[in-house]
């Protein structure tokens, strides 16, 4: 298992460092710079900021040392329109988008793996099919739209939830927002791999040998048919805690999203690669930690 782990860091590194160059290269092949919206800026003026920040050198070089200030140094840069450095922006974005995206993970979760059991256990009755149908509406429903809606009517038309405030932040709405869609996923799931594990023959051995009801469907089945809603979660919690970046923009809620959203639109290139490289390093720990669960999970599996 060590030699596994070893050979996933390794290819993970190199994940990292091909999204950085993709992101690198693609924002200098787009026309434009940090400081073209700048239009009180003389042209000797503009050609002093590129050389303050080193963008007058070929786009090559410029990669280079950005990365070697990285690997070397841990210098994420400042950011090309506040000055504020980049990984304290980060961190500060960080503490948002975690406790939403933490948040509503767990609650998709919670809901999903209880959601799909309980529909798998009443297969065919009316329970099932009203899960079926809010699930199937859950799934058809992108979060920007439903974030929209639960905004406009819980906080404007009701006034029942407060909308977001730096004093009196209100994760409610937020968490909704971001849990729907993964919730219903996994109830999917849940129910799918429930249901066939439900019908192998280990399940029959058990039952027929007099074991406890309870017993059968959480030791037995629940702990079989996590393997797939295992499989989905991992990458789950990593995009949701990064890329909130739409629902987070629509509540003003100054998470890591939004401020990813504020970078791309002013052509922030520090800001945008410390963020993007942020981001690529937690999916690809989020995709390492999965795996190794799965041994946890079912010792039966090999990483061969």
């Amino acid at each position: 298992m060590a030699k596994y782990v070893v050979k996933r860091v390794l290819l993970a590194i190199l994940t990292i460092f091909i999204v950085s160059a993709i992101t690198f290269f693609s924002m200098y092949a787009i026309p434009g710079g940090p400081f073209s919206s700048e239009k009180a800026l003389s042209p000797a003026v503009m050609a002093a900021l590129e050389a303050r920040y080193g963008l007058d050198q070929p786009v090559p070089v410029q990669y280079v040392n950005y990365m070697s200030r990285l690997l070397f140094h841990h210098d994420f840069g400042v950011s090309l329109k506040t000055g504020r450095d980049v990984f304290e922006t980060i961190t500060t974005g960080m503490q948002v988008s975690a406790k939403l995206g933490l948040s509503a993970a767990a609650v998709a979760i919670a809901f999903g793996l209880v959601l799909g059991s309980v529909a798998a256990l009443n297969r065919g009755k009316v329970i099932d099919r009203i899960i079926v149908f809010f699930t199937t509406l859950a799934t058809s429903a992108p979060s920007f739209v439903l974030a929209t809606l639960l905004l406009l009517v819980f906080s404007i038309q009701l006034g029942w939830v407060p909308a977001w405030s730096a004093q009196n932040p209100n994760y409610i709405l937020p968490v909704i927002s971001l849990s729907m869609y993964p919730m219903a996923y996994i109830t999917r799931l849940t129910k799918t791999s429930m249901l066939d594990a439900l019908n192998q023959d280990y399940i029959r051995t058990a039952r027929a040998k007099g074991v406890a009801s309870y017993k059968v469907i959480f030791k037995h089945a629940l702990r079989n048919a996590l393997i797939p809603v295992v499989t989905y979660v991992g990458p789950m919690v990593a995009f949701i805690i990064t890329g909130s970046m739409v629902v987070e923009t629509i509540f003003s809620s100054g998470g890591l999203g939004s401020y990813f959203v504020t970078s791309i639109n002013n052509r922030d290139y520090t800001l945008i690669m410390g963020v993007t490289i942020f981001l690529a390093i937690l999916m690809v720990t989020a995709n390492l930690i999965t795996d190794i669960v799965y041994k946890l999970i079912d010792p039966r599996i090999t990483f061969d």
